[in-house]
């Protein structure tokens, strides 16, 4: 008896290092008045078990190399006849800069169409060739995603398959009629998104996503002013997108990400390369005045 629990442990840690994500997931559920409350508890607790549990790649991943992300849904309606919820979901994922302590964010983005069915003792099953149900639709494309911009800071491109299961998630999805899926139905949904990252006209934000981690932050530990460099050069990308492709998310997910990043980036630099970010940055980001401003206005 002892030895079998022996294995099961050894299994259960075996199979706990192969998975890629390490998610945190917050359910806030404080609009809904109806119902039992246990129900988000257990979404809560299905979601985080569906996230870390899953096995979403080929690759071997160890625990301390495991993609620290966080998943925030803010219900805002619920039938509890139904199970139909409706509300948004904020994605959150981090990387670590390579030598440091600092992780640096990759996504920090609001899905504002979450609508999806869920009851309790609802088992979410995964599976990659065909759609269970709109939630679990909806946590493999932002698990897709997630891995695929990790693995694209880390590689030149590396995230292309993870990007191609995003976009099976997504052709699975379009004949459902759930929202928050179909191309062209606005700017900033999940086929939006997507079409961000792979379509060519908005290609150079791949080409940013290494450039920036690979090539600037991972290079600031060793030599702050060449990977600073760097990063005043890859930010030259984000003229070439707004000027084919204006309202692209990827601009503005690259903002909630990183605008905040830049400013203490830039503390130190020299004021010649602090207004040419600025002036880079406002041409894109005009609205964002008073927070650019503070890249001109910090002491070195």
């Amino acid at each position: 008896m002892l030895m079998a629990a022996l294995l099961c442990a050894l299994c259960a840690l075996a199979d706990d290092e192969a998975t890629e994500l390490n998610c945190e997931v917050e359910v806030n559920s404080q609009k809904i008045t109806n119902g039992s409350r246990e129900v988000f508890e257990e979404l809560k607790e299905k979601v985080t078990d569906y996230m870390n549990t899953t096995k979403w790649t080929n690759a071997v991943f160890g625990t301390n190399e495991k993609i620290y992300c966080k998943l925030q849904f803010t219900i805002s309606t619920w039938d509890d006849a139904t199970g139909l919820m409706k509300g948004d979901l904020q994605i959150q994922s981090q990387r670590p800069v390579y030598n440091s302590s600092y992780t640096t964010a990759l996504i920090n983005f609001k899905d504002g169409k979450v609508d999806f069915h869920f009851e309790p003792g609802q088992q979410l099953v995964f599976n990659e060739m065909d759609m269970e149900d709109n939630l679990t639709a909806i946590l493999n494309f932002w698990a897709y995603m997630i891995i695929a911009m990790d693995f694209d800071s880390f590689e030149l491109k590396g995230g292309d398959p993870y990007y191609e299961r995003a976009a099976q998630v997504v052709r699975l999805a379009q004949s459902s009629g759930e929202s928050g899926w179909k191309a062209f139905e606005d700017n900033a949904n999940r086929s939006a998104v997507l079409s961000a990252f792979t379509d060519n006209q908005t290609s150079p934000i791949r080409q940013m996503l290494y450039d920036y981690h690979r090539m600037g932050l991972d290079q600031m530990v060793v030599t702050v002013d060449k990977g600073r460099s760097t990063i005043t050069h890859t930010l030259e990308n984000l003229a070439k997108i707004y000027d084919v492709a204006p309202l692209s998310v990827c601009l503005t997910m690259f903002k909630d990400a990183k605008l905040d990043e830049l400013i203490n980036i830039y503390s130190k630099a020299n004021m010649t390369e602090k207004e040419t970010v600025y002036e880079m940055l406002y041409q894109v980001y005009p609205s964002e005045t008073n927070r650019l401003d503070q890249i001109k206005k910090t002491s070195n």
